[in-house]
C-alpha cells in the first residue's frame, strides 16, 4: 500500500514538471525570430498620430504604419494577436532599440545619417515630404513664400517649423503648440493660417472623421522624409523586413494601405520606394 502511494505521488510530480515545461515555453518572448510559434513580437509605434499610427479610445491600433507593421510581423510568422505595440515617441525610438524593448519601430522614422550611425534600417517603405494643410477655402496660399507674415502653426521644438522660418518664409508668424490638435483647432478657427509637417501626418489628422472636407494640403514638397524601419544595429531582421515589405508592394497590399489612411485627404501620395532607395 505505501508503496502504490510513492508511486503516485512520483507520478504526479512528474505531471506537473512537465506541464511547467511547456507553460514555460510559451510565455518567453522571442526576439528577432521570425517564426511565430505562438510567441510574442514588440513593435514600436506612434500612439498620438492619426493615420499614422494611433491608440484609438476603445483600445484598437490604427494608422499606415501599423497596417504596414502588421503585414511585416505576418510575413516573419505573427498573427496579429501576437504582436504586442509599444508607443515610440521621437525621442526615444533609437534607445528603445538599443535596449532590446521592441524589435523594430514603425513609427514615421525617417532615415537619416545620424540615426544610421545608432540603429539599422528597413526600408524606405514610404517617401513623404514636409508640406503645410490650410482651409480648404482659402486659396491665398499658392508657394511656400506667401507663408511670410501667415501666422503658421507647428508643435513646440518642430524641425518642419524652423525649416519654414529659417529658409522659406523668415517673415512667418510661428506660433508653436503642444500637439497638432491644437494647431488644427486653430486653422479650423482661423486663429491661424497653416500647419506644417510631414505630408503623411498632415493627411492622416485631415483624413479623421471630425476634419472631412476642411483641410487640403499644398503640395509644396519642402523636404524629403525616407519612412523606415528601425531595428538593432546588425540585426538580421533587416532583411527579413526589407522581404516582406517588397511583397507588400508587389501584391497591392501597400496601396490599399495608402488609400485607407489617407484617402479621405486626397493625399497625393509617391509610388512606393524601392528598398534602399533613399532620397537626398
Amino acid at each position: 500500500m505505501k508503496l502504490r502511494k510513492v508511486s503516485a505521488a512520483a507520478a504526479t510530480a512528474l505531471v506537473l514538471a512537465l506541464t511547467a515545461t511547456a507553460c514555460g515555453g510559451d510565455d518567453s518572448k522571442d526576439s528577432g525570430s521570425d517564426s511565430g510559434d505562438g510567441k510574442k513580437i514588440t513593435i514600436g509605434i506612434k500612439f498620438d498620430q492619426p493615420g499614422i499610427g494611433q491608440k484609438t479610445a476603445d483600445g484598437k491600433y490604427t494608422g499606415f504604419d501599423v497596417d504596414v507593421a502588421t503585414y511585416v510581423a505576418k510575413e516573419l510568422g505573427y498573427d496579429a494577436d501576437q504582436i504586442e505595440w509599444k508607443e515610440a515617441k521621437s525621442a526615444d525610438r533609437e534607445t528603445m532599440l538599443e535596449r532590446g524593448d521592441v524589435d523594430f519601430i514603425a513609427a514615421s522614422y525617417s532615415i537619416n545619417d545620424e540615426r544610421e550611425k545608432k540603429v539599422d534600417f528597413a526600408g524606405p517603405y514610404l517617401l513623404a515630404h514636409q508640406d503645410i494643410l490650410v482651409r480648404s477655402d482659402d486659396n491665398s496660399i499658392t508657394k511656400p513664400e506667401d507663408l511670410n507674415s501667415k501666422n503658421l502653426c507647428s508643435v513646440t521644438g518642430s524641425t518642419s517649423a524652423q525649416n519654414v522660418k529659417e529658409k522659406i518664409a523668415p517673415k512667418a508668424n510661428l506660433q508653436q503648440a503642444g500637439g497638432y490638435s491644437e494647431c488644427l483647432t486653430g486653422l479650423e478657427s482661423k486663429a491661424m493660417d497653416a500647419l506644417t509637417t510631414d505630408d503623411s501626418i498632415l493627411a492622416g489628422y485631415a483624413a479623421q472623421e471630425q476634419f472631412k472636407g476642411k483641410f487640403k494640403l499644398a503640395g509644396f514638397k519642402l523636404s524629403n522624409e525616407n519612412y523606415g524601419i528601425g531595428v538593432k544595429e546588425g540585426s538580421d531582421l533587416k532583411a527579413k523586413i526589407n522581404t516582406a515589405l517588397e511583397k507588400m508592394v508587389s501584391d497591392k497590399s501597400w496601396d490599399k494601405a495608402v488609400q485607407a489612411n489617407f484617402g479621405p485627404a486626397n493625399y497625393k501620395n509617391e509610388p512606393a520606394p524601392k528598398i534602399g532607395d533613399i532620397v537626398k
